[in-house]
């Protein structure tokens, strides 16, 4: 099966098949354009827009530095000895 690429930053006319492309993308880059096709479908399809999209990136890498604030800090040493 082969895919039409359409988008505006491909100048090219390139068809590539699904296997084609998932033996040319490293691991990053395939999850990369498995993360781009869901949002790009879901935003198309009017499931969400591209607004909530980016509100709830947002909230998620402010909760995630939230997160790691915590791990980041010296812990407190207690001088009392434990028995």
């Amino acid at each position: 099966m082969s895919v039409k690429i359409c988008s505006s930053a491909v100048e090219d006319n390139v068809n590539m098949s699904f296997e084609e492309a998932l033996a040319l993308a490293s691991r990053d880059e395939g999850f990369k354009a498995a993360v781009y096709a869901m949002n790009t479908l879901l935003i198309h399809k009017g499931i969400y827009t591209q607004e909530e999209f980016r509100t709830l990136f947002v909230e998620w890498v402010e909760k995630e530095q939230r997160r790691k604030v915590p791990a980041s800090q010296p812990t407190e040493r207690s001088t009392a000895l434990s028995v």
